[in-house]
């Protein structure tokens, strides 16, 4: 017997209605964008992987979050997608997974917004990441 998940038959009554909202994944590391991504479709999600920080955004595309690994990046570099994606996509939700959550609570506060962009500390699980954007937007 096949037993179905709710969240992966809501992600296939997306996809056939068209809409396949989904999350970017952007990180400099293989494992990283292999093991998240596998770990999403399996629970229903659209996942595109990126290492290009420009890419971030997708144009076109219909994303509710973007998981960026800041880490792999210079801090100047990751600061600019950032406010980039807040300023051209604010119905995207940035979740930024690092090691130093510190270093990143000036984009929080640039913002203008509470909490966002969301910071996890490394290590995150999967479906710490999961739980986070969907207790934020509908995937």
């Amino acid at each position: 017997m096949v037993r179905t998940t709710k969240a992966a038959m809501n992600a296939a009554a997306r996809r056939r209605r068209g809409d396949p909202r989904g999350v970017v994944i952007v990180s400099d590391h293989a494992e990283t964008l292999d093991g998240l991504q596998g770990y999403l479709q399996r629970a229903g999600v659209t996942a595109h992987v990126t290492r290009h920080l420009r890419a971030a955004a997708l144009d076109g595309a219909d994303v509710a979050a973007v998981v960026l690994f800041p880490d792999d990046y210079p801090l100047a570099e990751v600061e600019a997608a950032v406010a980039r994606l807040l300023r051209e996509r604010p119905s995207v939700l940035p979740v930024l997974v690092t090691r130093n959550p510190r270093q990143f609570e000036t984009l929080v506060s640039a913002a203008g917004a509470r909490d966002i962009p969301v910071i996890i500390p490394k290590p995150a699980w999967g479906w710490t990441i999961l739980d986070l954007i969907r207790a934020r937007v509908e995937v």
